[in-house]
């Protein structure tokens, strides 16, 4: 079993695909990751050696952010523009898009579920 950066991977998937498992490395940066350490695309996990997998820890913690580090430092970016009042924080603040979306229909996964609001009631006379 591959461990990096406290996730297993999944062995019996392409090593591209494996990467992809951790958070912060999508699949342009898992495609590079392989060849910086020449190491064929279509291999398996499992197929891996301990050689192989040392290379591919040694750059994954040398020049990428992940995991932990990576969350916490999006949790400050967005603090930072809540502290600064800017209109991104703003949208972060109230939970609304923060980028330029309509939120007259749509956008429910940020609003939450919908809140009814009664009509006005009409007079007669």
């Amino acid at each position: 079993m591959a461990r990096i950066s406290g996730i297993d991977l999944p062995k019996n998937k392409r090593g591209v695909i494996g990467l992809t498992y951790i958070f912060g490395i999508g699949r342009s940066t898992a495609e590079k990751i392989l060849t910086d350490c020449g190491i064929d695309l279509n291999k398996k996990v499992s197929e891996w050696n301990d050689d192989e997998l040392n290379h591919i820890r040694k750059a994954i913690t040398d020049g990428i952010t992940v995991e932990g580090e990576l969350r916490s430092e999006k949790q400050l970016n967005i603090k930072r523009l809540l502290d600064i009042g800017c209109y991104r924080g703003l949208r972060h603040r109230k939970g609304l898009p923060v980028r330029g979306q309509r939120t007259r229909t749509n956008s429910r996964t940020r609003k939450g579920k919908r809140k009814t609001v009664a009509g006005k009631k009409k007079v007669t006379k």
